[in-house]
């Protein structure tokens, strides 16, 4: 008798047999609404109320954690998409004199404290002059936007942003939500 090389045939395995059936038998109809069945009031409906508040409360820091870091995910409607964040990272990354808008009028408030109308005067004029200039650099901040952004995504592509823009830069920078996701002077590419 000739000897078999187990280098040249490989074993021939049996074929497997289709196990037809889901494996276990129905459960009856009394078990299925035994499994179905559960309160419709807990038992210690103090105990649920809490455990209900906390899952909300873990919720809603969850989503505030995300919609500061700009997930996608967790932001409204108004800040979501690539356009969206092209624009918030532009506006972060440019110094905005509309920052400084609320600190310039709570001083102008104190100032015209001052019993003196002159300079009470002197205040509304500079208050007057600083608004216009901080219209001026919005509108430039919007047409530049409007072509950085055409040139990026193309001209037909482009979404109204410059409202959205304007708003973002008249906030405090520690105060815009979603964060600034870039430093100072970082443009978007």
């Amino acid at each position: 008798m000739a000897k078999k090389s187990s280098t040249t045939e490989a074993p021939i395995e049996a074929p497997v047999e289709e196990q037809s059936g889901k494996g276990h038998a129905t459960p009856t109809r009394k078990e299925r609404e035994a499994a179905n069945k559960r309160p419709l009031v807990p038992s210690d409906r103090k105990e649920a109320s809490r455990d209900y508040k906390r899952r909300q409360q873990e919720l809603r820091d969850k989503a505030r954690v995300g919609m500061a870091n700009g997930d996608e995910k967790y932001l409204p409607a108004r800040d979501k998409g690539v356009q969206r964040r092209y624009v918030r990272d532009y506006v972060d990354a440019r110094f905005n004199l509309g920052e400084f808008l609320i600190p310039v009028m709570f001083v102008v408030i104190l100032l015209t404290l001052v019993p003196m109308p002159e300079v009470q005067a002197g205040v509304m004029l500079g208050l007057y002059a600083f608004v216009v200039i901080v219209i001026g650099d919005s509108l430039f901040l919007g047409m530049r936007l409007m072509k950085k952004m055409r040139e990026k995504f193309g001209a037909d592509k482009v979404e109204k942003v410059r409202w959205y823009a304007t708003m973002r830069a008249l906030q405090f920078r520690r105060l815009r939500l979603p964060k600034p996701q870039v430093k100072r002077g970082q443009y978007p590419s």
